[in-house]
């Protein structure tokens, strides 16, 4: 499978989609124009992805400055994908990082992490 990487801007994260590395990343701000078409492709590689995968543990990580409601709701349906992988038997850690003092980036990993408690959910202060 081929890796899927979309580089960030003002608007919108680095994405980077690891199949060989079994990692995924998320780095930036998320608030695009049109969120659903901005991430159209990462969910198709996300259902292909899982799909196809192994045994063998993925790791996903957040380190979002910030993101918008609209990227929120496709970030939970995106959760909705990775939780239905891991009721399939595939292994996954969800690792969500934040900066001391950006209570929005918190708040937000910790409402994911208490949505989709079935999940390995990591919440990561950083302090710089």
């Amino acid at each position: 499978m081929e890796n899927l990487y979309i580089d960030g801007t003002k608007f919108t994260p680095k994405i980077s989609l690891d199949a060989s590395k079994r990692i995924i990343k998320f780095i930036g701000e998320s608030y695009p124009e049109n969120t659903f078409e901005f991430y159209s492709p990462v969910i198709d590689w996300l259902e292909r992805y899982f799909a196809i995968s192994s045994s063998l543990q993925t790791t996903i990580e957040f380190e979002l400055v910030y993101f918008n409601s609209s990227s929120s709701k496709l970030f939970f349906d995106m959760f909705d994908i990775i939780e239905d992988a891991h009721k399939k038997g595939q292994k996954i850690v969800v690792n969500w990082y934040y900066k001391r003092g950006n209570e929005n980036a918190e708040d937000g990993g910790r409402g994911y992490q208490e949505d989709f408690h079935n999940l390995t959910f990591n919440l990561i202060c950083r302090d710089k």
